[in-house]
């Protein structure tokens, strides 16, 4: 098990790997009004990973992360059977009075 250290700092770069992309689905923007924003993230980073690199990136304070793992479908492309990947989602909920704006620029990789 790894050691969570709460006070220690993140770097640029680990945020932007911690941060994979946003999820910018119809149900995702109407959570947008209750201040929450959803978006992809590492498999084996953990929720306060995830909340020092959105405090890092957008310069916002997160009240709460809901996170989950999304189990990969089975899908079949030219008669051959496969699985696509599992992917952890992060719900991201910002105190009063704090936006992400989406029109910010952040390379995502």
């Amino acid at each position: 098990m790894r050691k969570i250290y709460k006070n220690k700092d993140i770097s640029d770069g680990k945020s932007i790997n911690i941060l994979e992309k946003p999820i910018l689905t119809e149900k995702s923007t109407t959570l947008n009004q209750f201040n929450q924003y959803s978006f992809k993230v590492n498999l084996n980073s953990t929720s306060f990973e995830i909340r020092k690199a959105i405090e890092k990136l957008f310069k916002v304070k997160v009240s709460k992360i809901n996170t989950l793992i999304v189990s990969g479908k089975a899908k079949s492309f030219k008669g051959n059977y496969g699985y696509q990947k599992n992917y952890k989602k992060a719900i991201v909920t910002l105190k009063e009075g704090q936006i992400i704006d989406s029109s910010q620029e952040i390379k995502w990789v």
